[in-house]
């Protein structure tokens, strides 16, 4: 176990010299390996060459580019402005229903779009402006902001899924499908703490114009076609007429389509989000390449196996295992983003899971859960600072302070989940 706590350590420092962890990942699990082998670098020499030429040739992992350019496409067909109107329009004139149509648009654009902080910051600029307009809090505003828009890695189609399916070889359709129940339970309880916050302070959150039905179904079908995609593409996978990857293609193409519909897509348009799409694959590769690397090297120490030792002799349950692994999460959390933890450490902790004999599906979304904690968890919380740099106008303590009801949502949406694990598998075991 040394082995691996040290390279462990010094990839730590590396990437505290702000060397890409990409790159931080794959020098250390090449070091280590050659370590391990005497300092004989021909056996690291082709790990490296196998890492690189199997993630490269992976088929599986085509639905992170097809999900990502689906995103962007939507994206710029001013899809979220459109959620956020229909989520206003039956929200809206409820006390805080202007911040709780924020969480409920967050959770439809990361349905969507995937991405935690691609969903904070396109919220930022669509939902911030109507709250200041109607006076809202700061701190509601960007709570709900920030909160809502970790939703984002959760509700498939989610990129953080597709790359814990493949480094522990689980569906990733039934990750997919069990990421919709938690996903609901989130946006609910984040309205829950909208609702707590607006209770504590009316002030923070007035209320809006009560919309008609018939202006409610006007706002709908600016939505309903994104809808349709959505369910066709998710529908499919679930009930097994195509594959994720092949599902990602279809949600693709439907996007373009839909884009080209509403005259949303130029020359200009279609580029950038090729490229923009071509530049978070590249990134998403990189990091998993050298986490793949690092991952061999501590498969060759005995960090696994003294784990599993050190549970078995110490007879701790399989539920205060999963609450530790929790707990260790939460505090990565406060100074690592999501993809780093996640290629970090389930290469440690998943051997001693499936050790216990826990299902890798639930134990996927847990991570996936704690990890969401960890985007909106002072000091470095990723959402955080996507919102700091989008407003500058509000200070850090603000933004610390605002989020602080809907973290407490996010612990208690943990305990549930821990508690009744058939939450997040009655859907999968509905799959063929």
């Amino acid at each position: 176990m040394t082995e691996a706590l040290v390279g462990l350590g010094l990839m730590m420092v590396l990437a505290l010299l702000r060397i890409p962890i990409a790159i931080a990942m794959g020098v250390v699990g090449f070091l280590g390996v050659a370590y391990l082998r005497d300092w004989n670098f021909a056996p690291a020499m082709a790990m490296v060459e196998t890492k690189v030429y199997e993630t490269g040739r992976n088929y599986t992992l085509s639905v992170i580019p097809l999900f990502i350019l689906m995103g962007n496409l939507v994206t710029r067909a001013g899809m979220s402005q459109e959620l956020f109107r229909a989520a206003y329009a039956f929200v809206g004139h409820l006390r805080g229903g202007l911040a709780m149509a924020t969480v409920v648009a967050c959770g439809g654009f990361g349905a969507i779009c995937g991405s935690s902080i691609a969903t904070a910051a396109t919220m930022a600029k669509v939902a911030y402006p109507a709250m200041k307009e109607l006076g809202y809090s700061d701190r509601l505003s960007t709570g709900s902001i920030a909160a809502g828009g970790t939703l984002g890695i959760l509700i498939p189609p989610s990129t953080l899924l597709v790359i814990y399916g493949v480094m522990t070889e689980t569906n990733i359709g039934k990750l997919f499908a069990a990421g919709i129940l938690p996903g609901i339970l989130a946006t609910s309880l984040l309205c829950f703490a909208v609702q707590w916050t607006v209770l504590r302070d009316p002030n923070s959150g007035p209320r809006g114009e009560r919309s008609t039905w018939c202006q409610r179904m006007r706002a709908v079908e600016g939505v309903w076609a994104v809808a349709l995609l959505f369910v066709v593409v998710m529908g499919g996978i679930y009930g097994g007429v195509f594959t994720a990857t092949e599902g990602a293609g279809a949600g693709a193409f439907g996007a373009l389509c839909f884009a080209l519909a509403r005259r949303a897509l130029s020359w200009r348009t279609l580029l950038d989000a090729l490229v923009e799409s071509g530049r978070t694959t590249a990134m998403l590769f990189a990091i998993l390449t050298g986490a793949l690397m690092f991952a061999e090297f501590v498969n060759y120490t005995t960090m696994p196996n003294d784990l599993k030792t050190l549970v078995t002799t110490l007879n701790l349950s399989p539920i205060m295992v999963v609450a530790a692994i929790c707990a260790i999460y939460v505090i990565l959390g406060t100074a690592m983003e999501e993809l780093s933890m996640i290629l970090l450490t389930v290469p440690v902790f998943f051997p001693l899971i499936v050790h216990l004999g826990l299902d890798p599906i639930w134990f996927g979304i847990l991570i996936v859960v704690v990890v969401e904690i960890g985007l909106i968890s002072p000091p470095v919380g990723m959402n955080l600072f996507v919102l700091r740099a989008l407003l500058p106008q509000i200070s850090t303590n603000t933004l610390f302070l605002g989020v602080l009801p809907f973290a407490v949502a996010d612990v208690v949406r943990l305990g549930i989940l821990i508690a009744f694990p058939a939450i997040s598998l009655w859907l999968p075991s509905l799959m063929r």
